[in-house]
Formats: structure tokens, C-alpha cells, sequence
């Protein structure tokens, strides 16, 4: 399964109804309940592939050391399996940026992960727009920010622990093909 980062599994700091990154590793703090969340998917077998946009990088408001600070907080905080990072803002172009789902394909495709079988938590229109192209079930983490809302979610809810119970009945484990099921 995919998550976005900020906003999902980390406070993200609302600035006039718009959400954003931690400014510096010492401001990253896990949002209630997720510690434990992601360890019930993990141990429901499902692989927790995290996949954030990270645009400060390409403005310059942000160093990528600091994002990979971030990124390995988390990793030593919870039990995930990969953390893809799009540094790039819009008018790069790039395929990896959400709501583009190159992220979602390219984690797919090297961990063996089937998108129809899967689902992106994300709680920004571009996550579920990018789940939704790349063929996941999407959950919505819906904080009330002042921009546009996803069209057509297949759950929203109020946080990654709110998720959790829907995930493990509409997501299986199987939605990873073990390499003994590809010979």
C-alpha cells in the first residue's frame, strides 16, 4: 500500500489553509496513532511504500538533506518498507510528481506490488488523484484545507487510524505477488 507522508503520517503545518513539510527534521512529529497503525498493516503483511511530494527541494526552500533527515526519522520510527521522494515542483514536468502516478508505478514494478489490489492514503487531491491513475483504491485523510477536494475517494476519513479497519477488509496482503508465485 502507498501513503503520502506529511499530513498522513506527520503533522504537516497549516499556513493560511495550505499544508506543509516540516521546515526543519526537528519539527517532524508522528500524528496520534499512526505508530500503531502502520504496525497493524505491516504485520496484516501489507507493504508500506511511502510516496511524497517534496517541491520545496526544486524551490530551494528546503535542502534534499533535510528531507532525507525526515525520511529516515521515519524509518526508524515505523515499520515501512520504501519512501519515494519526488523533488520536483510543477513546471518541472517530471512523471514521478503527484497527482502523476510515476511514483506508485515505479514502487510497484520493483516490489512486486499489484496497483489494482493496493490503495494510496494520501490528504491531498493530487494522493487520490494519483492513486486513482494508477489503478489503487484511494483513501482520503480529510483536514479541512482551504483547496480543492478529491473527486470521488473510494473512503474518506479523519486520519490513518481512522483508515485502517476499511484497508485491512478491502486491501489483502496479496496485493504483493511473492516472487514464488511469478516462476
Amino acid at each position: 500500500m502507498f501513503l503520502d507522508r506529511d499530513g498522513v503520517l506527520n503533522r504537516a503545518f497549516v499556513v493560511d489553509g495550505v499544508p506543509h513539510p516540516p521546515a526543519a527534521p526537528e519539527e517532524l512529529e508522528l500524528l496520534p496513532g499512526v505508530r500503531e497503525a502502520c504496525a497493524a498493516l505491516h504485520e496484516a503483511g501489507l507493504l508500506l511504500v511511502v510516496v511524497t511530494n517534496q517541491p520545496d527541494i526544486a524551490r530551494g526552500s528546503v535542502q534534499a538533506g533535510s528531507v532525507d533527515l525526515d525520511n529516515e526519522t521515519l524509518r526508524a520510527a515505523l515499520p515501512l518498507d520504501d519512501i519515494v521522494v519526488c523533488p520536483h515542483d510543477d513546471a518541472d514536468g517530471c512523471t514521478c510528481r503527484k497527482p502523476k502516478p510515476g511514483m506508485l508505478v515505479d514502487a510497484a514494478r520493483r516490489h512486486g506490488i499489484d496497483l489494482a489490489r493496493s490503495v494510496m492514503v494520501g490528504d491531498r487531491w493530487r494522493d487520490i488523484a494519483a492513486g486513482q491513475a494508477a489503478g489503487c483504491r484511494t483513501v482520503f485523510v480529510d483536514h479541512g484545507y482551504a483547496e480543492p477536494q478529491p473527486i470521488s475517494p473510494d473512503l474518506t476519513a479523519s486520519s490513518l487510524v481512522d483508515a485502517v479497519a476499511w484497508i485491512l477488509e478491502h486491501v489483502s496482503s496479496n496485493a504483493v505477488v511473492r516472487e514464488e508465485e511469478c516462476t
